[in-house]
């Protein structure tokens, strides 16, 4: 039987490298982006099929270069099924504080990349009448929380998006999952943009504390398998959606009292 394909962005690190190993031990061909191209190197050479990992650098805000990059995908092993969007980055920095170019560049990358990318690779899809688009957004793609203004914003409006391109596809047997995630112990907080644009350098300990990352990209395989539309990962955090949903009030007052930073 054929194998089928994955493409999956931002796996040099984090749950999109554990993503990447999760479906490579899994028997699936597995197309790996982010910018940098050694990680993703190193990341082939120790999986346990490396014939059957593509490597595939890409930067999402060179929007320029999708179409010959979802061109090379397509080539590398004949079609794709599956595309799991894990590129992003995230943000501590408070709203007052912050400039619009900061705000613009948490939007560029996590919506307006993911975006294009998505419409570069849509029309496989639809000839194809097949495909699936794995979106990890956040919890805070499902509310937004202090120090996280403008990341909690790009992360709502993927959701925005997403449920939308499902209604709109749903006839060309296009399924989107979109994967919410809590405190996982990856780099996201090391990485997230501060005010002036430079990077926090710091470990959250909520993050230091979090769900592995092997153990999430194991339930964003279940959850893409059983073609969930949404789906929480993460530990206590994630009563914080239906906290908000059925008693907003209090939700809000739990919420100024955590500690978020």
């Amino acid at each position: 039987m054929a194998k089928s394909t994955i493409w999956i962005t931002g796996a040099s690190s984090g749950i999109g490298e554990a993503a990447a190993n999760h479906y490579i031990a899994k028997g699936f061909q597995v197309i790996i982006s982010a910018r940098n191209e050694n990680k993703l190197l190193e990341l082939k050479e120790k999986s346990v099929y490396p014939s059957n990992c593509y490597v595939l650098p890409l930067d999402l805000v060179e929007i320029s270069t999708f179409p010959e990059k979802v061109a090379e995908a397509i080539k590398a092993f004949g079609k794709i099924d599956l595309m799991l969007h894990n590129g992003g980055i995230s943000q501590r920095s408070l709203i007052k504080e912050t400039p619009l170019t900061v705000d613009r560049q948490l939007m560029e990358v996590n919506f307006f990349g993911t975006v294009a990318l998505t419409k570069a690779l849509l029309p496989h899809f639809i000839v194809n009448k097949s495909g699936h688009f794995g979106v990890i957004t956040s919890l805070v793609g499902k509310f937004g929380t202090q120090f996280r203004s403008s990341y909690a914003a790009s992360k709502h409006a993927l959701h925005g998006f997403f449920d939308t391109l499902r209604s709109e596809h749903f006839a060309d047997n296009i399924h989107v999952t979109l994967i919410c995630p809590g405190f996982i112990r990856t780099n996201v907080s090391v990485n997230a943009l501060t005010a002036d644009g430079t990077a926090l350098n710091e470990m959250d300990q909520a993050q230091a504390n979090g769900m592995s990352p092997e153990k999430c990209a194991a339930q964003i395989f279940r959850a893409m398998e059983s073609q969930k539309e949404e789906v929480y990962i993460g530990g206590k955090e994630t009563y914080a959606v239906y906290l908000k949903r059925f008693i907003p009030g209090i939700f809000s007052k739990v919420l100024r009292r955590s500690n978020v930073r």
